[in-house]
């Protein structure tokens, strides 16, 4: 990561935390506004579990981006418990917070989510995936019912699938940046490592091919990562994949070991992307029981 340079006359900078619960858009935001895919995405709730930063520089503004994972009310074992730890810990020295919920829907978990936020910062309330809405009209008289919720600095609709009203939600983020020289060079997109991001896109594409109730027992170790010198700067990286059963190491290999070729293949295309060249990946699967509820395991493989 190089260092950033000082700033145009009159230049923001600073740290926007994305917050809510599980499974409303926070990932799918956060890749959309600094135009790459930084967090991972699936439908499946717990996706994301680290804090993970996305870095957006325009003229006028830099934009920290920091994705958390969903706050967790259920399921309390040590990996949630480090998972809660991320989303309190993103929320020191934020500027502004972008509280995202679904459109129509204002439960009780997200009151919840509400009640954690700190007082003395910003929210933003966003309300995603409005393209989903079959009756545009009811929009207007659920922002002014959440309107009567909370004191909210703003309440902005957006779709980050469509890109819906992006331009604005930054416009809105950029008034509660204060004025300050770039923190990450412009070029940067985030403060997180390769090797971090090559296993997170692998876990990723576990959760999309597996089913409902196994990738909650899965975690990505990346063993070796190396870039061979010369022209063609191949990468090399081998990948553990952590299971807390036999049963689902067989399900994660698949019949023949289709399921494995189709994870890696999908996993190094999408690395190749990102990181602009040649992946060479090799996986395989281990077996740790109860990793999952394990604080020594959690710190090994990257949970705070």
């Amino acid at each position: 990561m190089s260092e950033a340079k000082g700033p145009a006359t009159g230049f923001r900078a600073g740290y926007v935390a994305i917050v809510g619960c599980p499974n409303v858009g926070k990932s799918t935001l956060m890749n959309r506004l600094i135009g790459a895919k930084i967090s991972i995405t699936s439908k499946k709730a717990q996706t994301t579990r680290h804090r993970i930063h996305g870095i957006l520089t325009t003229d006028v503004c830099q934009y920290v981006f920091v994705d958390t994972p969903g706050v967790q009310t259920q399921h309390r074992n040590a990996l949630n418990r480090a998972m809660n730890r991320a989303v309190s810990g993103a929320l020191v020295d934020i500027d502004v917070i972008l509280f995202v919920i679904e459109v129509n829907r204002w439960r009780a978990e997200d009151r919840a989510v509400l009640k954690r936020l700190p007082a003395d910062i910003p929210v933003v309330l966003v309300i995603s995936k409005i393209d989903r809405m079959a009756d545009k009209n009811a929009l207007l008289p659920f922002m002014a019912m959440l309107a009567e919720q909370h004191a909210f600095a703003e309440i902005v609709p957006i779709s980050a699938e469509r890109g819906d009203n992006l331009d604005a939600l930054l416009q809105v983020a950029a008034r509660y940046l204060p004025q300050a020289a770039p923190i990450f060079a412009a070029d940067d997109l985030t403060d997180r490592s390769e090797r971090f991001l090559a296993a997170e896109i692998l876990r990723e594409k576990l959760f999309r091919n597996l089913g409902e109730e196994l990738p909650y027992g899965i975690a990505v170790e990346i063993e070796r990562f190396e870039i061979e010198e010369g022209d063609s700067g191949v990468r090399r990286i081998h990948a553990a994949i952590i299971v807390e059963r036999d049963a689902h190491k067989a399900m994660v290999i698949g019949k023949g070991g289709e399921r494995m070729k189709r994870v890696a293949s999908d996993a190094r295309k999408d690395m190749e992307r990102l990181f602009g060249g040649k992946v060479w990946l090799e996986t395989w699967v281990k077996v740790k029981g109860g990793w999952a509820d394990d604080e020594r395991a959690l710190k090994s493989l990257g949970y705070e």
